[in-house]
């Protein structure tokens, strides 16, 4: 916007501090994922929330009253610290405290929130560019009121945060199961002594028996309950994946995954669709953030399709033809640009096609590596390690975000229309590795999973086999429906309970 050029200076007007201003944002980010896991398991989750929430709203005030670019940079910082924070806090949350039915409508309902956000803050931006005219004339107001606006959902979160109960799985941690069975219940708005209550307890309940006896049998020597012991754990925990081939192997998929997600040059088109419109040929700022905001509704509209049946396409022909379509439209672009950069306005078809090719982009992007990548990366691991090989690849999702961030600006002065060949490259070597080095995973049982990985010694049946033994030690086993100790009863009571929290949901 004019008012925020004017305000800001060679901080947007160099394209190397336009770099840094825009990705800082996902630098705080990145520490702020790094910093979540511990802070969830001291704090609560609920807590881990609403100190994201402080840091991010402390964050935005200090943009919204910013003077000079040194607030924005300071506020963008501290404000992505909250979004890292949150960006793992609230799924982490969500799953823990939701009914299994309807944890997997969540993940999508998550990725539609996200999309869904993306496009009325790029139609915001649009509508407050006319306070006060769009050149010389626009009110400071035009750039202040959408970052403060950032205050809304960030305070209704923080608020509606204290009114939600601790996470069942959280109290267990801690030793409270009284509190926990009493959070399940009001959660399933049934009894406590409900068997579908009593379940879904014993089995949070083995989930924290499984990872503390499997701390137990990796890491005998820091069992001491000691803050150093506790941090060695960590370590040495991360450390492991990088000692078995099999485990290697997974994290090179997950990291590869996100860094391949984000050198599709997605967020290059978000952080810098005004700027890459009005080098495409469309003249003047409102056309550019006209344009900007139909990515955001393509996108929104490309991920509900995706979210629905996702588990029916499986993920690699999803994410091979997103990458794909994604290099198409990035190398067309490039082309376009390399014949008719310095003659758009006599060539006005061929700037608009060159637009309506983003637009491609944001569909392809949206129906496939948007949602497609976290759920690949979440399935592959066993279950003693998952939390820590999601971090993993959550780290590498940011950390390639704020490098994209940092390096777009330079290379759309510097390079042009190679920018476009650059992640035209990118999305394709994409495709090709998800085609021949990742394995399908769509409906994978625990023993094909760690063959296709190639681990011989069955790393994730081996924990299915000693969380069995904990449910028989705790006596979820009791409640097996099919087999020999449980009964129609049983089965038609737990049934009847299903369908009563199914129609409060």
């Amino acid at each position: 916007m004019y008012t925020f050029k004017q305000r800001m200076g060679t901080a947007v007007s160099n394209t190397a501090t336009e770099g840094w201003l825009v990705s800082i944002l996902e630098l705080g980010a990145w520490f702020g994922v790094l910093c979540t896991g511990y802070l969830a398991d001291k704090l609560s989750r609920k807590y881990t929330i609403l100190l994201a929430v402080i840091f991010f709203c402390i964050g935005v005030i200090v943009q919204a009253a910013a003077f000079h670019p040194s607030s924005i940079f300071g506020g963008r910082f501290v404000t992505g610290l909250g979004v890292g924070s949150l960006s793992m806090a609230v799924p982490l949350y969500n799953a823990e405290l939701a009914p299994p039915e309807v944890r997997g409508s969540l993940v999508a309902l998550q990725q539609l929130a996200i999309t869904f956000g993306i496009m009325v803050s790029f139609w915001i931006d649009y509508g407050t560019n006319y306070i006060g005219g769009t050149s010389t004339t626009q009110s400071e107001a035009a750039w202040r009121i959408p970052l403060a606006l950032q205050l809304v959902p960030a305070l209704i979160l923080g608020f509606g945060i204290l009114l939600m109960p601790f996470s069942p799985r959280w109290l267990i941690n801690q030793g409270r199961d009284d509190e926990a069975l009493q959070v399940l219940s009001a959660a399933r708005r049934l009894p406590p002594d409900s068997d579908l209550v009593h379940i879904e307890f014993l089995e949070i309940k083995a989930q924290y028996l499984f990872e503390q006896e499997t701390s137990q049998i990796k890491f005998p020597q820091f069992q001491d309950g000691s803050l150093a012991s506790n941090f060695k754990l960590g370590v040495y925990d991360y450390l492991s994946l990088l000692r078995s081939r099999t485990l290697l192997i997974r994290v090179a998929v997950a990291t590869l995954t996100m860094f391949f997600q984000q050198w599709t040059g997605v967020n290059a088109i978000l952080y810098y669709a005004p700027s890459i419109f009005q080098s495409l040929g469309l003249t003047g700022n409102t056309n550019s953030l006209l344009a900007t905001g139909v990515v955001g509704i393509v996108m929104f509209l490309a991920t509900i399709p995706a979210v629905i049946w996702v588990d029916d396409w499986g993920r690699k022909p999803v994410l091979v033809s997103g990458a794909f379509l994604m290099a198409s439209c990035h190398i067309i672009i490039a082309v376009l640009t390399g014949l008719f950069h310095d003659s758009w306005n006599t060539h006005k078809a061929s700037g608009w096609a060159a637009c309506a090719l983003v637009w491609v982009f944001a569909m392809a992007f949206g129906y496939s590596w948007g949602p497609c990548s976290w759920i690949l990366v979440a399935e592959i691991w066993p279950l003693s390690i998952r939390g820590k090989g999601v971090s993993i690849g959550a780290s590498s999702n940011w950390m390639n975000n704020f490098i994209v961030g940092q390096v777009t600006p330079t290379m759309l002065r510097h390079l042009g229309f190679g920018t476009f060949v650059f992640f035209g490259a990118f999305s394709f070597l994409g495709g090709l590795f998800v085609l021949f080095f990742v394995p399908e995973t769509k409906g994978l049982t625990l023993e094909e999973m760690d063959e296709v990985f190639g681990d011989e010694g069955g790393s994730s049946v081996a924990d299915q086999q000693r969380l069995l033994s904990i449910n028989k030690r705790i006596g979820l086993d009791a409640y097996v429906l099919d087999g020999p100790t449980g009964g129609e009863d049983a089965k038609e009571r737990v049934s009847d309970e299903k369908l009563e929290v199914s129609h409060h949901v």
